[in-house]
This record gives C-alpha cells, structure tokens and sequence, in this order.
C-alpha cells in the first residue's frame, strides 16, 4: 500500500466584499509519498535558503515580481510533489449563509475533504497551526466528525507551525500563485506561463461552483474550436460524475475519478482544443496506483466505463492531435462519433456476413440471430441489405 501525506495552505479569505478583498478563494495540498517526503523536503529546504535566505518561502514575498515567481517555481517542480488544488470564486456563492465566516469556511471544509477522500482514504494531513487559522482547526473538525473511523484516527491529522515545514510553505507558494491565476484582483499577465510551469505536478484544479467560467483565460470569439454550449455542456457532465462519486470508492472507480478530473485540468487550464495521450493519462493514473496500469485496463475500465456513464470523451488516434479529451466544438464531437463508427460498422457487417453464410449454407435452416436478446441487433443487420 502506498502511503501519500497531504501538506495544505490557503489563499485568500472569507470576505465577499469584492470592491476591497479577492475574488477567490483557493486551497492547495501538497502530496508526497512517505517514501519521497525526506528527499523533497531537503530539495524544498535547499530553494528556501536560495531564494529566502533566512526567511519562510512566502508566496506574499514575491508578490508581482513574476519573473522571480517564474524562476522559484521552475526549480520546485523539479521535486517529486503532487498538487490537488480547488479554485472558489466567491463572486458566484449565493445564500446557504455563505456571508458568515462559520458557514464559508464550513462549506469549504466539505468541498476538500470530498475532493482529497475520494482518492485518499487514510491520507495524512498536515496543515499550518497558526493562531488565525480558523479554516484549517475547521476542517479538522470536519474530517474528525465525518471520516469513516476505521480509516482515520486523530493521529493521522497534525498542526505544525509553517516556519517548521517547508512543505507548508511550499503549500503557501503554490495557493498564491494559483491566486495570481484566477483571482481578478491579482491576475498576471503570466497565469498561462505559471500554470505550465506547474503543468506536470499538478493533479487537479477542481472549480467551484461548476457553473463558473471554465476557463482559466477566455477563447478569442473568433476561435472555431470554441463552442460555449458544447464545452460548458461536456464539462456539466464531467462535474456530475465526479460528484454522484460518493463514499468509499473501488480502485477502477478512484481511476475513473481520477482520469476525468484530469481532462478537466487540461481542458480549463492547459487548452480546451488540445489532447491528451493514452500515455501521458495512465502515467497520471500510476502516481495513486499499487500496480501499474494496463493500456487495456485503460481503455476498456476507464475510458469505456466513462462513456458508458454518459461523459463524452473525444478521442483522435491519428497525427499530432492523438489522444482523448473532453469536446468543445462540433469537430470533436464528430470525433467522438468517428471512433464508434469505425468500430460498429465493421462488426456489423462481420455479423451479417456470417449470419448469411450460416443461413446459406443450412438451407435457411438456422437463423444465428433468431434470438430474442438479439432482436435489436437483428434490426441493425437488416440496413447493410
């Protein structure tokens, strides 16, 4: 069993008065495997005296000095870290009494722990301890009283001040540079640069509510490849999947999960036209996996799976656009449909021949689709006449 530690900062606060605070609110975990932790954080502790001397690394420090940002971030990705990371526009929450502070942070409190325990049960979670905290002591509460008890213990979440964890920090960073990619008060002018940056580490931007822009930046209008409708509808149900995803999970479903929150990172954050390898997804898969994925575990379990739980999943086997992705103009769609077609017209008409050749050759005698679970398939044959 792999064994996976969470260290998790935040970015922004509980006010939605907008005309002087953030527009967001965002959460970032930092994931390590146990077997990894010693190594990265002695990485981490050696770009923290580079850049902060005797400082904490400190996203506030930096500030809009994008390229210093750009330059620090560069050498943290080369460590072997993961990001799970939930982007709130706050701008879009209405009612439930999210204007009190308890209430926010209580829904966001609800919003981690589902993304974080669906792919890890018996995660180990440590967050900063410092005294204005309130978020974090909350969501402390939270797991406490939520969490299967038989897969967590009180041991298993701790507080450690951030001057004493560089992975906090590391947390810290990572939170307010995805602030400087989706806050409008902070925006760069760089968020493209920070994000690819951040591209291979990152596992997850989860944006709530749903119904928010999708997009990390908008599609020029004259852009084909852009339909709003199909693009904000393959993501409504990507969203619904990933949300009727409840309780404790099987392996093949964590990978489904998995794989969907996937496409829709690369979707909103790294071009909704581009897509994205068979490879590059299952190594995605095996970060969270005892056992290395199959190509046909993968198209057969996850892929097939998902489409037949109603996700649309474009996929191109041919040139530089080879992969998978969620649609979002008709030419993916057309995609999509290219790729059943290829395969149900051929076995169709392998049915049929073989059907007529048994009829042929028995005098019409036995009928192979005489049957009543083959009825549907039967009227099918009969359009190759």
């Amino acid at each position: 069993m792999r064994n996976f530690f969470a260290f998790i900062d935040e970015y922004g606060n509980n006010s939605f008065d907008f005309s002087t605070q953030g527009t967001h609110f965002i959460i970032s975990a930092i994931l390590v495997e146990e077997s990894d932790k010693s190594k990265i954080e002695e990485e981490i502790e050696i770009i923290r005296k580079k850049y902060f001397q005797t400082g904490e690394i400190k996203s506030s420090k930096v500030a809009n000095n994008d390229k210093r940002r750009i330059t620090i971030l560069s050498d943290m990705v080369k460590s072997n870290f993961k990001v799970y990371a939930i982007s709130v526009d706050k701008r879009k929450l209405t009612g439930q009494g999210f204007g009190y502070k308890k209430s926010f942070y209580k829904f966001l409190n609800g919003l981690i722990y589902n993304e974080l325990y669906k792919t890890f049960p018996d995660l180990k979670i440590t967050v900063d301890e410092h005294g204005s905290n309130d978020f974090m002591r909350g969501f402390k509460k939270y797991v406490i009283e939520y969490h299967m008890p038989d897969l967590f213990s009180g041991s298993d979440f701790f507080f450690s001040g951030s001057p004493d964890n560089v992975l906090i920090q590391l947390a810290d960073f990572v939170s307010g540079t995805l602030g400087r990619c989706f806050d409008e008060t902070k925006l760069s002018d760089n968020s493209k640069t920070f994000l690819e940056i951040l591209k291979h580490n990152l596992i997850s931007i989860r944006s709530f509510p749903d119904e928010a822009n999708p997009l990390a930046y908008l599609p020029d209008q004259s852009d084909t490849s852009y339909d709003p409708v199909i693009a904000n509808y393959s993501i409504n149900l990507a969203n619904i999947f990933i949300d009727k995803k409840n309780g404790k999970l099987s392996t093949q479903e964590i990978d489904q999960v998995n794989c969907v929150k996937l496409l829709l990172l690369y979707f909103r954050a790294f071009g909704y036209n581009k897509y994205i390898s068979a490879r590059e997804i299952i190594n995605h898969l095996n970060n969270f996996r005892n056992e290395p994925m199959q190509d046909q575990y993968f198209r057969t379990s996850v892929v097939a799976k998902l489409r037949d739980g109603g996700i649309i999943i474009a996929s191109n086997s041919s040139g530089q656009r080879k992969g998978y992705k969620l649609p979002s103009c008709a030419e993916d769609l057309y995609n999509f449909i290219n790729h059943g077609n290829s395969m149900i017209i051929p076995m169709l008409n392998r049915i049929k021949k073989c059907r007529d050749g048994i009829k042929l050759v028995t005098n019409n005698e036995l009928d192979i689709l005489d049957k009543p679970e083959y009825e549907m398939l039967k009227e099918l044959i009969l359009i190759f006449k």
